[in-house]
């Protein structure tokens, strides 16, 4: 395995009693993700910025990336051969796929004649544009695990039995195609990480952006529209200055009366849904 900045509670020159730098004795507070990958190298970058940054420096998360390329048994360390049946492009095997994450779980993932008992706490995600589209539902569900191994699909795809019996779920980021299931990885590993307590500082951010639920956020939108699943976009924001190019900021927001700022707040985050994302609008 090639851990890349692989940190948790060490980072922050925190350690366990018995003074080793996992974080087991904290996984209360520390996710853990796994990336398996032919491009480990890839996730170097993305990792050392931000938000995601400062989550591992104050172990909140630990990520180790694992090159799939290490299971492969020839000479040429092949991970893909080519579809039966005939097609284009090539097909990721599932040999090398299921021996790298049973190589991760530290147990067999199982077999057509002998099932496996699955850790309810520990997703394998499979990222391909066939899976279920992610959301910030899905987000909120994964920050509540302890782990995630993400299988970062190739070439023209995977073979179908790493889906259908390997992975805990199939996730697609959008209606596109990419060339790998890396960059949606990182995408998937932001999104979750911002949900974790003390990711972001302040709390509040998390609750009051686009796709929150009115559940989590402060906002009574109780006269409003009716959101499919209660999500809406985030509310438009203005900074200095209050005029700009002949485009002046809403009166309101530098008027001072909070109660009338939240209000326009309400109605601009929904006329900005109807706008953008109307699938997202209920019948009003």
């Amino acid at each position: 395995m090639v851990p890349v900045l692989s940190l948790c509670a060490a980072a922050s020159e925190k350690r366990s009693p018995n003074g080793s730098d996992s974080c087991d004795w904290l996984d209360w507070l520390c996710m853990r993700f796994d990336l398996i990958t032919i491009f480990p190298e890839f996730f170097a970058g993305p990792l050392d910025h931000g938000i995601l940054r400062r989550a591992r420096e104050e172990g909140l998360i630990e990520v180790n990336v694992q090159d799939l390329r290490e299971f492969t048994k020839d000479r040429h360390r092949s991970v893909d051969d080519r579809p039966f049946g005939g097609g284009e492009g090539m097909v990721l095997k599932p040999e090398p796929l299921f021996e790298a994450v049973e190589s991760l779980l530290g147990q067999s993932a199982g077999a057509a004649t002998r099932e496996t008992v699955r850790d309810r706490k520990t997703a394998i995600v499979l990222l391909s544009a066939g899976g279920k589209l992610f959301n910030q539902e899905t987000a909120r569900r994964y920050a509540q695990l302890e782990r995630i191994i993400f299988i970062c699909g190739r070439y023209e795809g995977v073979d179908e039995r790493v889906a259908e019996h390997l992975a805990t779920e199939e996730i697609s980021i959008g209606n596109f195609v990419l060339s790998g299931g890396e960059l949606p990885a990182m995408l998937v590993i932001d999104a979750v990480t911002r949900l974790i307590p003390g990711a972001l500082g302040n709390e509040a951010s998390s609750q009051n952006e686009s796709f929150s639920t009115t559940e989590d956020s402060s906002r009574n939108t109780s006269h409003l529209p009716r959101t499919t699943g209660h999500a809406i976009l985030d509310y438009p924001h203005y900074t200095r200055p209050a005029e700009y190019r002949g485009w002046n900021v809403p009166e309101v927001l530098i008027g001072g009366n909070h109660a009338e700022v939240a209000k326009w707040r309400k109605a601009a985050a929904i006329e900005k849904t109807r706008r953008n994302r109307p699938d997202l609008l209920g019948r009003e």
